[in-house]
């Protein structure tokens, strides 16, 4: 399969960014691909490479979810997905994670709060993106790709439930030496947000 290949790919900044999970580095990127064009922020701590380092780099792919990451929310499990991310990356002293504007699993934030009210009478998460007129996960996984071969990257521990992002890195031409889980335990109000994901999309969990 041929490897997809950005137009251009723009680092547009670099910071140092200390956190509560540690010292990172914080990059920019923009990516302009065919029609589109697509941002990204990515989060570095310690050396990629190096003397000693023989595990691949742990690497997670985040989708933005201003509702979950920002405002705590409870019907999904990205925030915790996110800081487990964060937690294992500084456990180790070196990571990359980055992290895509794909709200809504693609569909944006607006369309993300009617599929909110869609569920809130009985859809799912999959039929509520459809009753929209979408796919049920319009995320593509061009824009990491790019970065991983940014940072030189030849093989990575992805972080990751979702074997579309593994098989998407691996047309990238990197491989994924190992899948991660990035497993969160379920709550009341995560349980039937997680059993689609299993069900209905294939991600890798065990509810």
């Amino acid at each position: 399969m041929q490897t997809p290949v950005a137009l251009r790919l723009t680092k547009v900044a670099e910071a140092d960014f200390p956190t509560r999970f540690g010292r990172f580095r914080i990059f920019g990127f923009e990516g302009q691909f065919s029609g589109r064009a697509e941002e990204a922020v990515v989060l570095r701590m310690g050396e990629l490479d190096g003397p000693g380092q023989t595990a691949p780099l742990l690497v997670r792919i985040h989708s933005q979810c201003l509702t979950g990451d920002v405002f705590h929310s409870l019907r999904c499990d990205c925030r915790a997905q996110l800081e487990l991310s964060l937690q294992l990356i500084a456990a180790e002293g070196r990571g990359l994670l980055i992290y895509e504007h794909q709200e809504g699993r693609g569909i944006g934030l607006l369309n993300k709060l009617r599929a909110y009210e869609l569920q809130d009478h009985g859809a799912d998460t999959v039929e509520a993106n459809e009753r929209l007129g979408f796919e049920p996960d319009l995320r593509n996984y061009e824009l990491p790709g790019e970065i991983l071969r940014y940072f030189g990257l030849q093989s990575v521990r992805l972080l990751s439930n979702n074997p579309e992002k593994v098989a998407a890195v691996e047309r990238a031409g990197i491989r994924v030496a190992q899948r991660v889980p990035c497993v969160v335990e379920p709550s009341a109000s995560t349980e039937a947000y997680l059993r689609t994901k299993q069900e209905k999309m294939g991600h890798l969990l065990d509810l």
